[in-house]
């Protein structure tokens, strides 16, 4: 849709005004001044003395040291959320939280801090590696085009950034440390007692020593163990360990996918394939270890509370015990938080992937085996094969979905239920997750609704053991659902050797918690729903690992100084794919087709041997998990990163305990998964000393999203928005009427605009003030390319403030402002600065504007205090337009590192303030009274004003009520 534009219209009038702010003096304006920055090093952000950064430096701090005066000032990390270099460029939704970064960081600078504030690129990923599968481009190649792109893009948004410690992922000088923080995850263990992650060396030192047990079934001595069954001892426990684990498997993409790539109908993200559970040999992080410290530490953190409890909704701490259920000999051990109603346990659930079920399910049905148990199968063996085949085809998300029709199948066998002797049966059915839990379930389906529904279709008992406190009664057989409750009497619970009746539900779980720990069948634990990290992928642009296998299959560590290793060339990127529905077929990744790359010659320290490199990946995570620290210390070629700069920037101090980040701006969709792994990462590095902050980023603040009208016509296809018109209410493309719907934009929906658009028909400054301008920034907002003008037209008229437009000179005067005028602009200043420090950029710019507006209206020329004071307002908001108008005003330095105006608070509080005065619910009068004036006074003056002695009409006065300064209300009789 379109319109004149105002700003081709003011360049029509460029004779008339030749010296008019125009798109075109926009542009000139702003690529000088970024030139300018580029080549002062505006905003380079000085480090601490520190150790040399690498072999060849000489001196300490290297080429990021500076002046210890500007490194002794208060400083600021300020950070975004690593962008991912699409193809496809910027659109205006994307530099949103960019220039909200770089508008905070501006104001830190001017209030005396020193400000890191820099941006690098998460380069691995699938879109480049799909894009090479298509096209036969390098990854490399089309990546850093990529980037080079959004430099640009970014570059002409006048963003502040000390671009000497930008990078991207893809660069070996930083996938090195990505790769040796694998090793130290990798050569590490939690130890439960001291609460932290140590060294693998100090685990084996106890075992060699006796000090620690060899754990299992090896009775032996450490030394009596084979170099096989030693790392297989130490896989329990290293927090980087690979094994057989349920994954899945998208054979169409010939990869595994995490479950954030698998949509709710269990289908690949990517091309819509199939996605099947297979157990495939893959490399885990064991963040469970964490769990505890993950809730914990939140508390501290100053994140967006819906955020908090995403995380504490996924980590999933729960109270409750472990209990044995005796089976053939061995037994089958689940996780309940409702240990008080073992004794309505009427059958048991196991996960499809359970590794017991195979081991007891028998050969034929035993006697008696109900019809709706079998699935219609001869055996056992086949209900229980075809059964997995089904929810093999499922995800995670589908199987946990509430279904009104429970499926499941009799694996054939009995266990017992250890507090009074029955036989239960066991099932498989998928809404078990092997994930969770111990992948095994006591059904107590009177108290469960899920394992009532199981319970009634598969005609097994439910008995009831919680007294319904809503008039059902005890008979479960005549209940239409299951009845929970937590605040309750335990009924139907008496057996040989425990009873729980008449216990409340807390007194029955700590009564049976100390029976079954006495009794060696159970334990009180806690559980927690956070699985561990899958950390493998079966791609081609990823960090190789640094493990290499020997002839027994045992993993090593690759020696630092083989560090970085390099991914190699390979002729098809893509993974091998297959038949989409064939879920038997096994992953042949990209890298396993370089055999001169994989199978390798090395000297680990004792001598020449042959191995075989992994050829997986590591996810796209990898290189998001630790990159605050490379932007401290980004040419560090010697440590991850000098402790004294990590302290400086990084380290705990009044009011962050645990250090991080001092601003974290970034999308809400990253609450659980990079928030949660970046996390972790800190932690370890943190327990094993080489950092000083447990936690990554102190403050997190999420930023709107930027929407988009899509417009689409009767077939439902997204039509070109910019071509459609509006007329009567109604939306036409090319004289057929088209829907509108406000949702996200981009290329794909054809409603993108690009940020170069804006820039070329109004200037950076004015597109940093319309996004700013818009909302809060925590708000999604829609985008209204008619709106920009407004913000344009703000610009104009602050250059018309300070600059005659027909002969360029410099209009302010040097007097002092009136009494108003002062007024005006220390309640700019105040609330400008109270507003900049709080994100809250739209309120900040509304008082700029007021200010402005003011000087517009005013008469004569405008007072030179005011006018620098007004630029340094607008400064970190647009900057371009600020520096050249700090210029012109006859200063010869930069505006960036200026200081900000302070308020004169005696001309912050208003002289005088309007009371309004009611009578019988009327305002019958507006007075002008001091701010400090007592409620007496008030209500004296209030009842001798004209207007009210004419109101109230000789009518009695039955009760004056005064809120001071601003309220006066008459009751009449």
């Amino acid at each position: 849709m379109s319109e004149t534009n105002p700003a081709a219209a003011a360049a029509v009038s460029a004779e008339a005004a030749p010296h008019r702010y125009t798109a075109a003096m926009a542009a000139e304006i702003e690529a000088r001044w970024q030139d300018f920055w580029d080549a002062e090093g505006t905003y380079e952000a000085p480090n601490p003395w520190g150790s040399p950064r690498s072999s060849e430096a000489e001196s300490g701090g290297g080429d990021l040291a500076g002046d210890p005066e500007v490194v002794a000032r208060p400083k600021k990390f300020i950070m975004d959320m690593f962008p991912y270099p699409s193809g496809a460029g910027l659109h205006v939704g994307h530099p949103l939280g960019y220039i909200a970064t770089d508008v905070f960081a501006r104001f830190q600078r001017m209030t005396g801090h020193n400000v890191l504030h820099t941006l690098g690129f998460d380069a691995f990923g699938l879109p480049a590696e799909q894009y090479a599968v298509q096209t036969g481009t390098h990854p490399r190649v089309s990546t850093e085009a990529n980037i080079e792109n959004m430099k640009s893009q970014l570059r002409r948004l006048g963003l502040g950034h000390d671009k000497r410690r930008s990078f991207a992922t893809i660069e070996p000088d930083y996938y090195k440390w990505t790769q040796w923080i694998f090793l130290q995850i990798f050569n590490s263990w939690y130890d439960d007692e001291a609460k932290k992650a140590r060294p693998i060396s100090e685990l084996i030192a106890q075992f060699e020593s006796g000090e620690r047990a060899v754990p299992g079934d090896h009775g032996r001595a450490w030394n009596e163990l084979s170099a096989t069954e030693r790392a297989d001892v130490l896989s329990e426990y290293r927090l980087a360990y690979a094994s057989d684990a349920p994954v899945n498997w998208c054979p169409g993409l010939g990869t595994v996918l995490a479950n954030e790539e698998v949509t709710a109908e269990g289908r690949s993200e990517r091309g819509n394939y199939p996605v099947f559970k297979a157990k495939l040999r893959q490399w885990n992080m064991r963040i469970t270890a964490y769990a505890d410290r993950l809730l914990d530490d939140l508390e501290e953190l100053d994140w967006p509370e819906a955020i908090k409890l995403q995380q504490r909704n996924w980590i999933g701490r729960s109270e409750g015990a472990r209990v044995d259920f005796p089976i053939d000999g061995e037994a089958i051990t689940i996780f309940t938080t409702r240990q008080d109603t073992l004794f309505g346990a009427t059958y048991m659930v196991l996960a499809p992937e359970h590794p017991l079920v195979e081991k007891f399910t028998p050969e034929t049905w035993p006697e008696g085996t109900h019809d709706v148990w079998t699935g219609g199968h001869a055996t056992p063996a086949e209900a229980v094969a075809a059964y997995r085949a089904q929810a093999a085809s499922k995800s995670d998300v589908e199987r946990q979905a509430e279904a009104k029709d429970k499926t499941g199948v009799f694996t054939g066998a009995y266990a017992v239920n250890p507090v009074n002797g029955e036989k239960i049966p066991v099932f498989i059915a998928d809404y078990v997750l092997m994930g969770y839990g111990t992948g095994a379930i006591m059904a107590v389906p009177a108290h469960d609704s899920r394992d009532f529904a199981f319970a009634r279709a598969f005609e097994l008992p439910v008995r009831c053991v919680v007294e319904p406190s809503d008039g059902r009664g005890t008979d479960a057989s005549t209940w239409d659902d299951a009845f929970a409750s937590y605040d309750a009497k335990i009924v139907n619970s008496t057996g040989e050797a425990v009873s729980l009746d008449g216990l409340n539900v807390g007194d029955a779980k700590a009564r049976i918690t100390e029976w079954l720990e006495r009794k060696g069948i159970g334990q009180g634990t806690v559980n927690f729903r956070l699985r561990d990290w899958l950390f493998s992928r079966q791609r081609y642009w990823g960090e190789p690992f640094p493990i290499v296998y020997d002839e027994d299959g045992i993993a090593h560590a690759l020696p630092e100084s083989m560090l970085p290793l390099e991914l190699p060339e390979v002729e098809d990127y893509s993974p091998r794919t297959f038949d989409p529905d064939d879920a038997d077929t096994q992953p042949e990744t990209p890298l396993s087709r370089n055999e001169e790359w994989v199978n390798v010659t090395l000297d680990l320290g004792d001598g020449p041997k042959k191995y075989r490199r992994e050829t997986n990946t590591m996810p796209n995570w990898a290189g998001s998990c630790w990159y605050e620290l490379r932007y401290l210390d980004p040419h560090n070629d010697l440590k991850l990163v000098d402790p004294e700069i990590e302290r400086y920037w990084m380290g705990p101090r009044e009011g962050m305990p645990h250090g991080g980040v001092d601003l974290y701006v970034g999308g809400a969709e990253h609450a659980v998964l990079h928030l949660l792994y970046a996390r972790f990462w800190s932690k370890v590095l943190y327990d094993l000393g080489y950092v000083s902050s447990p936690e990554p980023f102190h403050k997190l603040f999420n930023q709107g999203m930027i929407q988009a009208f899509v417009y689409r016509d009767s077939r439902g296809i997204a039509v070109p928005a910019a071509e459609v018109e509006e007329r009567d209410g109604a939306y036409y493309y090319q004289g057929e009427k088209v829907s509108r719907l406000l949702g996200k934009m981009g290329k794909s929906l054809k409603n993108a605009v690009t940020p170069d658009e804006i820039c070329a028909e109004y200037g950076a400054d004015t597109l940093r003030l319309y996004e700013m301008a818009m909302g809060p920034l925590d708000v999604s907002r829609p985008w209204d390319t008619r709106a920009v003008v407004g913000q344009f037209r703000l610009l104009q008229r602050l250059w018309r403030n300070v600059v005659d437009e027909r002969t360029g000179e410099v209009t302010v005067v040097d007097a002092e402002p009136d009494e108003e005028t002062l007024r005006a602009l220390h309640k700019a200043i105040d609330g400008v600065r109270q507003d900049l420090e709080g994100l809250r950029f739209n309120t900040a710019i509304a008082k700029i504007t007021e200010l402005n507006n003011h000087l517009t209206k005013a008469q004569g020329a405008v007072p030179r205090p005011v006018a620098e004071s007004l630029v340094l307002l607008a400064a970190p908001l647009a900057p371009h337009v600020a520096e050249e108008l700090w210029r012109k005003l006859g200063h010869t330095d930069s505006v960036v590192h200026r200081d900000f105006p302070v308020a004169d608070p005696a001309y912050v509080v208003d002289e005088t303030v309007t009371c309004v005065v009611q009578v019988k619910g009327k305002v019958k009068a507006r007075l002008e009274v001091s701010p400090s004036i007592s409620q007496e006074e008030l209500e004296k003056v209030a009842l001798a004003d004209e207007k009210v002695v004419a109101a109230l009409d000789g009518a009695g006065i039955r009760k004056v009520i005064v809120r001071a300064p601003k309220l006066v209300n008459i009751v009449t009789a």
